[in-house]
C-alpha cells in the first residue's frame, strides 16, 4: 500500500522513492501517483506539512518546544489576537505565528454571489482559501531552557533591514503572548521594537 497524505487544501500527495547518483535512497512527495511509490516511511522520518500546505518528508526533529507551550500560543491567539486567519508552526526552538498575506474578508466579499447557491458560494470560498499564502509575522524563540524564557521577534519590512528584529525583553511565554499577539494585523505591529 503506497504512502499518501492529504493536506489542508485537500490535495493528495504520494510518497515516491528513488535513488541518488551514489545509489542512496531518496524520498519525495508528489501529487502524481505514477512512478515508484514508497510502501513505508523510512525509520526516523515523518511527514511534515508547512503552513502553506506544502508537504515534505523530514527527519524527526528533537522536541525542544513542549506541546503545552504551543497550546499557550494557540490559546493566546484565540483570547487576545484579532487575526482570525492564522497558523502556528513549531521548528526547533521557535514557535511562529503565520498570518494570511491576503485579506480574507475582502476576498470573501468579492467571490460571494448573492444569486448563487450556498454550495456554489462554499465552493468559491474553498478556492479562495486554497490560494491564500501565509507568512510568519511574529515568533517566540526559546532563549533559556531553564527557566523556560522566550524572546519575541517580529518581521521588519524596512527594505534596508528585511529581517527579524527583537521586540522587548525575554520573558515567560504566556506574558509575551498576551502582550504582543494583539498587535498582529494592526498598524501598532510596525511600532513594536
Amino acid at each position: 500500500m503506497p504512502i499518501t497524505y492529504t493536506n489542508t487544501k485537500e490535495q493528495t500527495f504520494y510518497l515516491h522513492q528513488g535513488t541518488t547518483k551514489p545509489g542512496k535512497p531518496k524520498y519525495y512527495f508528489s501529487t502524481k501517483p505514477e512512478g515508484t511509490l514508497a510502501a513505508s516511511i523510512p525509520e526516523g522520518f515523518e511527514i511534515y506539512e508547512n503552513p502553506n500546505a506544502q508537504v515534505f518528508l523530514r527527519r524527526i526533529p528533537p522536541k525542544i518546544i513542549a506541546d503545552e507551550e504551543r497550546r499557550v500560543v494557540e490559546d493566546g491567539m484565540r483570547r487576545y489576537g484579532e487575526v482570525q486567519d492564522h497558523k502556528i508552526d513549531v521548528k526547533g526552538h521557535i514557535i511562529a505565528i503565520y498570518t494570511a498575506d491576503q485579506d480574507m474578508e475582502t476576498l470573501a466579499d468579492i467571490v460571494h454571489d448573492p444569486h448563487a447557491s450556498r454550495e456554489e458560494n462554499a465552493r468559491r470560498m474553498r478556492l479562495v482559501r486554497d490560494s491564500i499564502h501565509y507568512s510568519d509575522m511574529l515568533r517566540f524563540l526559546l532563549v533559556d531552557d531553564q527557566p523556560r524564557t522566550f524572546l519575541t521577534q517580529r518581521y521588519c519590512f524596512l527594505g534596508s533591514i528585511d529581517d527579524w528584529i527583537d521586540v522587548g525583553t525575554p520573558g515567560k511565554l504566556a506574558t509575551l503572548v498576551k502582550k504582543y499577539v494583539k498587535h498582529l494585523g494592526k498598524e501598532s505591529y510596525f511600532d513594536l521594537m
